[in-house]
């Protein structure tokens, strides 16, 4: 624990180092993006949901997504990134992959903190579903360490990974619903209704918009929990996470003595 405490001191610091605004940009760079996102999906294309929460949901969403890139885009490196103190100080590889992750944790619930206050401004009226979001985000949160566990240990053998990554979030990102709602596509019936509602079976878009529905509008965020009767349906995303972490820590936990050769 005081390896793991010391190397998530060190990495959220050396995330903003040098810069003038600091850990400030944690809140910044989703809210630049939000501002973006809802002037052209919003405002020019007209893809909402018409409700005055929107704007809010909109944010939720993007502070999470930015959550799961960046766990992921971090902790594919830290491998890499810290072999030379692997080499020199023996303890559990994980624990720099764990690390990273609990740093845009951190970044996580600052962003959560300005969602709270859009809320509150917004006139939103929470209820006992809140309880449900840290179950949510902790669901998320191990999605993301999963996928950072898989692609650090391929990112050893194979540095195109990265930039494999980077292709494939902004393909993730645009093909879930964060940046327009769910709701707007079901609406539209026929068979574009029913590819939406299968983004559902996505355990990231799941989470999403669990958190989404919980913490801030329940009456117009569609779950998978309220847009499907069959179980054995509603289950998929989450034995789609279990088997994410079971081989996140098989595939990594295999090769991780290898890493100091390798590198």
């Amino acid at each position: 624990m005081t390896v793991l405490r010391g190397l998530v001191k060190t990495d959220f610091k050396m995330r903003y180092q040098g810069s003038f605004l600091g850990v400030a940009w944690s809140v910044l760079k989703p809210l630049m993006l939000f501002c973006v996102m809802y002037l052209v999906f919003a405002k020019f294309l007209r893809m909402d949901d018409g409700t005055p929460t929107f704007p809010v949901v909109l944010l939720l969403g993007i502070s999470s997504w930015q959550f799961v890139t960046e766990t992921v885009g971090i902790g594919l490196r830290s491998i890499v990134d810290r072999g030379d103190l692997l080499r020199k100080v023996h303890f559990p590889n994980y624990i720099v992959v764990v690390s990273a992750s609990v740093g845009s944790l951190i970044s996580l619930g600052i962003n959560y903190v300005v969602v709270l206050v859009f809320a509150l401004f917004s006139h939103v009226q929470f209820t006992w579903r809140v309880l449900l979001v840290p179950i949510n985000v902790a669901e998320l949160y191990i999605i993301a360490l999963s996928m950072a566990l898989i692609l650090a240990t391929c990112y050893v053998y194979f540095r195109d990974v990265a930039h494999i990554w980077e292709v494939l979030q902004q393909i993730i990102f645009y093909a879930m619903p964060i940046i327009y709602p769910l709701s707007y596509v079901i609406d539209k019936g026929g068979t574009l209704a029913q590819l939406a509602k299968l983004e559902l079976l996505n355990p990231i878009a799941q989470a999403i918009q669990d958190i989404r529905h919980n913490l801030i509008a329940p009456e117009t965020q569609p779950t998978i929990w309220n847009t499907f009767d069959s179980w054995w349906l509603k289950s998929i995303p989450l034995v789609l996470t279990a088997l994410l972490l079971w081989f996140g820590i098989y595939i990594f936990r295999r090769n991780s003595r290898k890493f100091a050769e390798v590198m």
